[in-house]
């Protein structure tokens, strides 16, 4: 039997607010356990919530980036579960009226065009955070978490393979980025996702049994993920043993490489969902929406599109300097300073990925000035300096941003030009190599390659290497 995989996502993204969703406590991340907490997000008796006006903002955003409809009438609910992480036991969320609908996100991945629609966003507040000490029959709890605004955004079950579920998630936390509407620090937590899978024979209208996999925090766990579950049940479907699969919970054990039942999965009702009593209906008058909506900025998949159009890079290098907001600023920053916009998109995608990926960094952490960037492909370009000897300036810059005039001096860099000297090189190179001399005269052209080599290996890499290429091809060509 051929089956089909069906996914749809639920992703949480705390919102960029300095202050939690219904008190002044700060939003910063890394504070002291339980420091960021008050009466009101610790949920003590006979304290009262008030909405932050910047969450619907920031929430509004969020739904017209993605093509949704807002509701300009809505309300807050209480949404009633067991949750050792929020003392008052319940979360203030939405339900039957959330803030957005009927969205929609684009994206081609693999040649192939995706449409994945947006059931719904809406706004909420997140739990604490569970410290399980290991070893010890006692966990702690941090409360600094608890109250923090977050979107939640409900996809359609319109993804259809692992890869793309996980090509999703990196568009929609470009398009939030970009808007500026969430940090997207996924080691801090900021965005995490639910997945839900199942499996139909291909060409069934009716849906499978729903597992869904909870708090994945990265786009390769997410994938992983996804395809051991996906495997788990392709199994049991070959062995007709499909009736194994229920409607449950599943958390991944990255360790162990699988998924492992939590709790059967519940339903709307089991939440017991009523009306927020302490809040009044959130009424968004339409104006305010178009003024939110004029405000959002160039998004990825419109910059993608551009960068391919004005500076001819591939929709490959497009997409990888796009992906993040910074790294895609830094790019047009130097390329407006004057650097060719195709040699400043080979060292991004070169050296300098790949020292942020040695050095564990991010792009945020990048030191080089656009300035010194150009002044140094200029120095390239302009023959004082190697290709080579470039890449060794371009790291030490990446370290410190010294201008690379500094550098060329106190590492001696400066490429040799001058002719007399070049000479004096290729003459002795060519008196200790009469193989490769012999070599060319039987029309062995690579011979050159190899001389070319000698001369700037005797002249430590300072050598101008079409002046030197020159200059060997001219003398063997007249031995």
């Amino acid at each position: 039997m051929l089956l089909e995989t069906v996914i749809g996502l639920e992703i949480h993204a705390e919102l960029k607010t300095n202050t939690k969703i219904f008190c002044s406590c700060s939003t910063e991340f890394g504070a002291k356990p339980n420091e960021n907490t008050c009466p009101v997000c610790l949920g003590i008796p006979g304290t009262l919530p008030v909405l932050n006006e910047e969450v619907v903002n920031l929430a509004i955003k969020a739904g017209k980036a993605v093509n949704c409809k807002i509701n300009n009438y809505n309300k807050m609910d209480r949404k009633n579960y067991f949750y050792p992480d929020l003392t008052k036991n319940y979360q203030t969320s939405q339900y039957d009226l959330p803030m957005c609908v009927d969205g929609m996100v684009n994206f081609t991945y693999e040649g192939k065009e995706v449409s994945v629609r947006i059931n719904r966003i809406h706004i909420e507040e997140d739990a604490g955070k569970l410290v399980h000490l290991e070893d010890e029959p006692v966990s702690l709890i941090d409360y600094n978490r608890a109250g923090v605004p977050l979107v939640e955004i409900v996809t359609e079950p319109d993804l259809r393979s692992p890869e793309e579920a996980a090509e999703f998630m990196r568009q929609l936390k470009g398009i939030l980025e970009y808007a500026d509407i969430s940090d997207c620090r996924m080691e801090q937590g900021s965005i995490r996702c639910d997945a839900n899978i199942s499996l139909r024979p291909y060409g069934s209208e009716e849906y499978g049994t729903k597992v869904e996999i909870k708090n994945i925090n990265s786009f390769r766990e997410v994938q992983k993920a996804l395809e051991k579950e996906e495997k788990r049940q392709r199994e049991l479907y070959e062995f007709g043993e499909e009736y194994k699969i229920k409607q449950e919970t599943r958390r991944w054990d990255a360790g162990k490489g699988k998924t492992l039942p939590m709790r059967s999965k519940e339903e709307a009702h089991d939440y017991r969902y009523f009306p927020e009593p302490d809040l009044t209906p959130i009424i968004i008058p339409q104006e305010k929406v178009d003024k939110i909506e004029a405000t959002l900025p160039e998004l990825p998949i419109e910059r993608k599109v551009r960068f391919v159009a004005d500076y001819g890079l591939s929709e490959k290098e497009a997409s990888i300097i796009i992906a993040n907001r910074t790294l895609a600023k830094f790019y047009e920053d130097v390329v407006g300073l004057g650097g060719n916009p195709k040699t400043v998109s080979n060292y991004i995608l070169g050296d300098l990925l790949r020292l942020l990926n040695f050095n564990n960094m991010e792009p945020e952490d990048i030191k080089i000035s656009p300035k010194n960037f150009v002044d140094l492909l200029k120095i390239i370009e302009d023959g004082k300096i190697s290709n080579t000897a470039g890449k060794e300036v371009f790291k030490e810059m990446f370290a410190n941003d010294k201008s690379p005039e500094i550098i060329i001096e106190e590492k001696g860099l400066s490429q040799i030009s001058c002719t007399d000297e070049i000479e004096k090189l290729v003459n002795e190179v060519l008196n200790n190599n009469p193989k490769s001399i012999k070599d060319f005269k039987a029309g062995k052209t690579q011979a050159i390659g190899f001389l070319m080599g000698q001369v700037m290996k005797a002249s430590k890499g300072k050598a101008n290497p079409p002046v030197a290429k020159q200059m060997i091809e001219e003398k063997l060509n007249n031995m």
